[in-house]
């Protein structure tokens, strides 16, 4: 019993391939940066508009370009992405047998470092901007407001309805994917390292010694540049390099404080930070006043300070109070995320809108 024992734990020790915990855990890593990253980027932006406001609008667009800085260094240098990196992982090029195993320090091949690249930054960029497509979409179709076009309409109706399933499909793709990675049937855990040529493996001793020498020689190696335009590209090359080991260097530090942030704003953990910071329900907003000489506010409280018009289909909204038309307030917070009358940040999915009686 015990030879047999030991028989497995020798098979497991030999085989470079990862665990299934340990390829989701590094899945999950910059799964968990994106929206911790997000939620400081937009207490920033509430607490000084003026000059935090520009990173919340272009905050896909500016962590994109960092993320892409990041994972093209680690790719070149340790042949992972951070996450694989940090979880002692590296990209296998397929076909490679044991013997002929590239190093991690020498870096994938540019091919499957592209792949790599588009799969890791662009893919998750491209299916973001997807997602809030489809949520602006539906909540345009929910309070009717379409373009004139009827084809228009009958186009992205469909694309709304099929969404869902294609959504479903991409994801049961993964899944059957990861339970064939579980069985023993499968070398990726994912479709997109198949399709980028790589597999996942575990760092060897030998790699983990070349990355550690690595720095010591390309410094000794390091021969001035020549020509002006040599001299231009070696000091980009290492902005950008310094630029991606900064990133890396200040992510190594904070991951865990990040996953901290994303486990705590939580929707599963909101309930028990409500139990926990409950506080008696505050006063409502002082009102500005109608009588005064302000233009903000109409005289009568009937018309929609936007469109100085009788309100139709009112709607209020919930960061500050107002009530206005529906088409006039949602234009409006769609272009500027704010309050037209007190300036306060706000976005669409603070709009509600009231029904009365009549209607």
């Amino acid at each position: 019993m015990a030879e047999h024992g030991a028989h497995i734990t020798t098979a497991s020790v030999l085989d470079d391939q990862p665990s299934i915990f340990e390829v989701v855990a590094q899945d999950s890593l910059m799964t968990a940066v994106r929206p911790a990253l997000q939620h400081v980027v937009k207490v920033l932006a509430e607490s000084n508009p003026a000059h935090y406001g520009f990173f919340w609008r272009w905050f896909d667009e500016i962590f994109t370009l960092l993320d892409l800085l990041l994972q093209q260094h680690y790719l070149s240098k340790t042949s992972a992405s951070f996450s694989e990196n940090f979880y002692g992982l590296k990209r296998i090029v397929m076909g490679d047998t044991h013997k002929l195993q590239r190093l991690a320090s020498a870096g994938l091949p540019k091919k499957q470092l592209w792949k790599s690249v588009m799969f890791l930054v662009l893919l998750p960029y491209l299916k973001v901007k997807l997602e809030k497509l489809v949520s602006s979409l539906r909540e345009e179709d929910e309070y009717s407001i379409h373009p004139p076009s009827s084809r228009w309409k009958q186009f992205y109706r469909a694309f709304l309805a099929a969404y869902p399933f294609v959504n479903m499909a991409w994801e049961g793709w993964f899944l059957v994917q990861q339970l064939q990675y579980i069985l023993g049937k499968a070398q990726h855990h994912s479709p997109l390292l198949s399709l980028a040529g790589v597999r996942l493996g575990r760092l060897t001793v030998q790699d983990i010694q070349a990355l550690e020498h690595k720095p010591a020689e390309a410094s000794m190696m390091q021969q001035p540049a020549r020509s002006v335009s040599e001299k231009i590209k070696s000091t980009l090359k290492k902005a950008m390099g310094g630029v991606a080991l900064s990133l890396s260097t200040g992510l190594s530090v904070g991951v865990f404080f990040l996953q901290f942030l994303d486990w705590w704003y939580s929707s599963e953990n909101q309930e028990t930070i409500k139990s926990l910071t409950a506080l008696p329900t505050p006063p409502p907003p002082v009102h500005l006043d109608y009588n005064s000489d302000s233009p903000l506010l109409p005289k009568m409280k009937t018309v929609c300070p936007l469109c100085r018009k009788t309100r139709v289909n009112d709607t209020v909204l919930a960061t500050s109070g107002y009530v206005f038309c529906y088409r006039c307030v949602f234009n409006y917070v769609r272009s500027h995320q704010s309050c037209p009358i007190t300036g306060y940040p706000t976005e669409v999915q603070h709009l509600i809108k009231l029904y009365s009686p009549e209607n």
